[in-house]
């Protein structure tokens, strides 16, 4: 009939339409997740604590006043490093409910106000190492008969069970696997992350490689087969996962030392950028996504002049290599700074500000470097693009149950049209993206104009259209 074919053409036109607003919406990626690793749970590893460590005495957890004073500068993420064997006691054991406990706290007023969480069981592919030698021991690796795939398996079938419905909450599989074969490590990992897709959750996975997970030596083969070859055999059935990876900038890449270079090229302030540069060419090569979990740069080494520990050139290598990361966003997510956290003190790198939440409270020399390089921070973006629009409400919608709670829909109704305008600064003016909204006015147009001309175009075929209508926004705005 005409009026049905009318209806179609109107149809087709939207497509198309979509189609082209879509291809220049496609050129904007930007980073999603940018923050910081709040130390403490993972801490009191040590012969003097013994396993696993008394609270509040060998270890403890970030408190809700950090969280408040990250946030407030701008950072929408935090990776929380913990130890497995506190929260296990034992393999295939119930969790400890007294850690549960201190986790959930941690994670739902993170979560509650709008921060990623990025969940990171700080072992180093151990499972009760020597207390003397936990990080690189030859006992207790994950993936051996002491610590079978199926021990980690467990683990993580539980730990995800348990935040599932929770989509502000990331699963980072291990922190630096090594000295093991990569092949074991990529066994384990595929096991991980099977346990977490059968219960359901499909929250984004970190995957570490082999190796302390180097960006620059991920294809390297003194650790045994490289990460290049070797990790891309992971198998994630939800095809939502990343490669973590962490990048250190003194010779050894250990991030032990305030030095920025090597002992040939010292003071080089390109190097960060020369050591995410390979890397960065095999994600594009293979399409993969990668997350850079650690880096930093001594606050002796920020400012001008030259300190005890040498020039004073880290905001300029920082800068350069954030603007490299942020310029390479089509396969880098996001970004979280080694570290901050209650029981630092002076440590070389850290981010937690003196005298926290007193009136002379002052940031760290490397805050003011990172916060220009923040995702936007915008209540109720729940896309991640920087404003909140038509296309947050169909992320809310679709993911209310899983990712999303029923009063997201009130901060996002509260917060429409609000835009990030710089990194860390939010516009209140109720202007929507430009092609989300030219989108949803150009979907209702069309569909009114099919509705005039038609009598016969039911409800159930505007439905229907305006379900395509739905699914193509998501597709094309929601990264």
């Amino acid at each position: 009939m005409a009026t049905n074919d009318a209806s179609y053409r109107a149809a087709g036109l939207l497509i198309a339409i979509v189609g082209a607003l879509a291809s220049g919406a496609a050129a904007d990626a930007q980073l999603l997740y940018t923050g910081v690793n709040l130390s403490g749970a993972e801490f009191g590893v040590a012969p003097e604590f013994g396993w696993p460590g008394e609270y509040n005495h060998a270890y403890t957890y970030p408190t809700a006043a950090e969280v408040d004073y990250f946030r407030g500068k701008g950072m929408n993420t935090v990776r929380l490093p913990f130890r497995w064997e506190r929260l296990q006691r034992s393999q295939f054991a119930a969790f400890n409910s007294a850690e549960q406990s201190r986790l959930d706290a941690f994670v739902n007023s993170a979560t509650g106000q709008g921060s990623y969480v990025i969940l990171d069981p700080h072992n180093f592919a151990r499972y009760y190492p020597p207390l003397d030698d936990y990080e690189s021991s030859s006992t207790g690796i994950v993936g051996s008969p002491e610590v079978p795939n199926t021990a980690f398996a467990d683990f993580w079938s539980r730990l995800a069970g348990r935040y599932k419905n929770n989509g502000r909450v990331i699963f980072n599989l291990m922190n630096e696997p090594n000295n093991m074969p990569t092949e074991q490590w990529l066994s384990a990992a595929n096991a991980a992350i099977a346990a977490i897709r059968a219960t359901g959750a499909d929250n984004l996975i970190l995957v570490p490689g082999n190796g302390w997970t180097g960006a620059w030596t991920w294809q390297n083969n003194w650790y045994g087969t490289p990460n290049a070859t070797a990790m891309l055999g992971v198998v994630d059935p939800g095809n939502n996962y990343a490669y973590d990876v962490h990048q250190y900038l003194n010779h050894d890449g250990s991030g032990a030392t305030a030095q920025i270079g090597t002992d040939q090229n010292p003071d080089n302030v390109n190097i960060g950028v020369e050591r995410l540069t390979a890397f960065t060419q095999w994600l594009k090569t293979h399409n993969k996504r990668a997350f850079l979990g650690e880096f930093g740069v001594a606050n002796s080494r920020i400012g001008s002049g030259t300190g005890p520990d040498g020039p004073r050139i880290g905001d300029e290598t920082l800068v350069n290599m954030l603007n490299y990361v942020r310029a390479n966003s089509d396969v880098w997510m996001g970004w979280s700074w080694w570290a901050a956290g209650p029981w630092w003190q002076e440590y070389q790198f850290t981010l937690e500000p003196t005298n926290l939440g007193q009136p002379n409270q002052a940031d760290r020399p490397a805050m003011a470097v990172l916060q220009p390089y923040l995702a936007p921070l915008v209540v109720g973006d729940f896309n991640g693009n920087g404003t909140v629009d038509a296309a947050d409400y169909v992320v809310w919608r679709d993911g209310l149950g899983t990712k999303t709670i029923q009063a997201d829909y009130d901060v996002w109704k509260a917060n429409f049209g609000r835009m990030a305008t710089s990194a860390g600064t939010v516009s209140s003016a109720a202007v929507p993206e430009s092609s989300a909204a030219m989108l949803f006015l150009l979907g209702n147009i069309v569909l009114s104009f099919a509705a005039r001309r038609s009598g016969a175009f039911g409800q159930r075929n505007r439905e229907s259209l305006r379900g395509a209508f739905s699914r193509r926004i998501r597709a094309n705005t929601c990264r």
